[in-house]
């Protein structure tokens, strides 16, 4: 979670169970006014991947196509291939493709769960 999202759920579980339905209420109420019906419909940005990229630039690229993500659950597996590919020298495009392997699954696994 990012700092507002436990920000919020620090507030939340303070508020009395009307409170909490009202909050509720009230986002589900800003989500409308958006016309976003639901997480399940945001759509990664489609980012092209440049010829030459490096593994670090690759993380931006995909950090802001798939910008609905909570990149903390994905920094362990990410940070784990960045380490392959500089301290064992393993080639940047097979670790590039691999983290574009795992945004995607993160990705299917967050619209799933928002479905």
């Amino acid at each position: 979670m990012n700092p507002a999202e436990t920000r919020l759920l620090r507030l939340f579980r303070r508020l009395s169970g009307s409170a909490k339905e009202s909050l509720l209420d009230y986002a589900q109420y800003l989500v409308d006014r958006t016309g976003v019906d639901d997480a399940a419909n945001v759509e990664p940005l489609e980012i092209a991947r440049p010829d030459k990229e490096s593994v670090v630039g690759a993380m931006k690229r995909l950090t802001n196509s798939y910008h609905m993500l909570d990149t903390r659950e994905l920094l362990d597996r990410a940070s784990g291939l960045m380490t392959q590919h500089i301290i064992q020298g393993r080639d940047a495009e097979e670790i590039i493709d691999e983290l574009e392997r795992l945004f995607r699954l993160h990705y299917e696994k967050y619209r799933d769960e928002d479905a």
